[in-house]
């Protein structure tokens, strides 16, 4: 957030506002999803650890497999992240 590498003024408060929204959600996230193990992470921890994880998605006849690189992210943390999002209320409207 302290990098100010364009030339114009509004392109730098853009950016500004865009890295403040980034770090507002992973602050929610870590706050409201993450596994009680892990909430004490910092956001570049968390970014690295569990964010740039590389993997793809195969598709078989019947199923979708979601396969991950070897990293921080098991699949039982997996699994707890996704119930901490499905247990998030929704947004009455």
């Amino acid at each position: 957030m302290t990098r100010l590498s364009c030339h114009r003024f509004r392109s730098n408060e853009m950016r500004l506002w865009v890295s403040m929204i980034a770090y507002n959600l992973g602050n929610l996230w870590r706050r409201m999803v993450l596994p009680q193990r892990i909430r004490n992470w910092s956001l570049t921890s968390l970014q690295q650890r569990l964010v740039k994880t590389g993997g793809r998605l195969v598709k078989h006849a019947r199923y979708y497999w979601l396969l991950l690189a070897e990293s921080h992210l098991t699949r039982r943390l997996f699994r707890a992240m996704l119930g901490g999002i499905a247990a998030l209320p929704l947004p009455v409207g």
